[in-house]
């Protein structure tokens, strides 16, 4: 099957800020901020609300994220809000830093409705950048802000923690963890001096790549170079086994 034909990988990177740490305290969702990727590319495609979580906002969550009971006051609550949340979510990839967290709090929600399920119900799977972080850099400081020192991400303008910031935060974090192509880590994470190199990030709308096929003349000479590198290594070229293994599955 062409690649033209695959279907294109659509993830939603997403964070929340609550009124505390615990569920179990009756702790709610005040923020939510999601991106979303298209085949690993930004598409400028975003959801954000702030949500009336019907109590008190705890000070200690106050502290780290500076959203008040007053700025609440006149913001719609979760049931309010659910549907347009899990319409844009709905088929994609979820991609959290520390995933357990913020599932954990959106299934709370979606448990005090009727008939809505779990979060897992509307996506085909969620992966955790921070279990990803830990694999890659075990024994090493994996927070969001310390990924960003870590792959070269600007995040300046990240004074308090905000839904909507950190997952766009997050989208440049995960495309740079995941790219296979970072630098090599030298320094001690406790010092400033990271080995690495600065993220850039393609445009969303940049066009795709033109393919560019070889002429008759050039496929050719290909096939006669392949020959000799064959008949110099007695019929034992890695190529001939993966072309063989192919033409056989």
């Amino acid at each position: 099957m062409s690649n033209s034909h695959c279907k294109a990988l659509r993830q939603i990177v997403l964070d929340t800020e609550t009124t505390g740490l615990e569920t179990t305290e009756g702790h709610r969702i005040i923020e939510i901020g999601a991106v979303e990727l298209i085949d690993r590319r930004v598409t400028g495609n975003y959801y954000h609300c702030y949500i009336n979580p019907e109590r008190e906002v705890d000070q200690g969550a106050l502290e780290v994220h500076g959203i008040t009971n007053e700025f609440l006051a006149n913001k719609p609550t979760f049931a309010e809000e659910v549907d347009r949340f899990l319409a844009f979510i709905k088929g994609a990839e979820l991609v959290i830093h520390n995933a357990n967290f913020d599932v954990g709090f959106i299934n709370h929600e979606l448990s005090m409705l009727r008939d809505y399920g779990c979060l897992e119900d509307y996506v085909t799977g969620i992966v955790d950048t921070l279990a990803v972080a830990r694999k890659k850099h075990p024994g090493q400081r994996n927070s969001l802000d310390a990924l960003c020192r870590r792959y070269g991400i600007d995040n300046s303008a990240r004074q308090l923690h905000g839904a909507l910031l950190d997952a766009e935060i997050l989208a440049d974090v995960y495309l740079a963890m995941t790219s296979g192509q970072s630098s090599l880590m030298l320094a001690s994470e406790e010092g400033d001096g990271y080995a690495s190199e600065g993220i850039r990030r393609l445009p969303a709308d940049r066009p795709r790549l033109k393919v560019i096929l070889p002429s008759e003349a050039e496929a050719a000479a290909h096939a006669e170079y392949l020959a000799m590198l064959d008949k110099a290594s007695g019929a034992k070229t890695l190529w001939r086994r993966v072309v063989g293994e192919g033409a056989g599955a």
